[in-house]
């Protein structure tokens, strides 16, 4: 055992690093501040603990603590709409094609009603 103790910072180390490697990798994009996650893991195998330091109180988003929890920590807010009918935008462009739909239906009866005008009478 005794044998292992001059390595042990080093294993530690290596540890760190493969744990902030793992964590950047799987940390969803958006939560990533100032570098892109491929820059973060080059910094962290390059500067290895302090690039870790640096992940960790830079380079992470927190999550925020929620408000009707009792302070547990969980994923922020979503930031735009949960579904498409709260989202403003498909609202209108389902109005857009309803309204669209019914002038092309006028426009086919007019013109049904122009055919029925211009054939003949027998």
């Amino acid at each position: 055992m005794r044998a292992l103790l001059p390595y042990l910072p080093f294993l530690i180390g290596a540890a760190v690093v493969i744990f902030t490697v793992v964590d950047i990798a799987l940390i969803d994009e958006t939560r990533v501040k100032f570098l892109p996650k491929f820059a973060w893991i080059i910094g962290v195998l390059i500067f290895s603990i302090i690039g870790a330091v640096l992940w960790f109180l830079l380079g992470r988003e927190r999550l925020e603590p929620r408000d009707a929890g009792g302070g547990s920590f969980g994923p922020r807010p979503r930031r735009g709409p949960v579904a498409p009918d709260d989202d403003p935008e498909f609202l209108g462009k389902l109005n857009r094609e309803s309204a669209q739909e019914e002038r092309i239906r006028e426009l086919e009866q007019r013109l049904r009603e122009i055919d029925d005008e211009d054939k003949p009478k027998e």
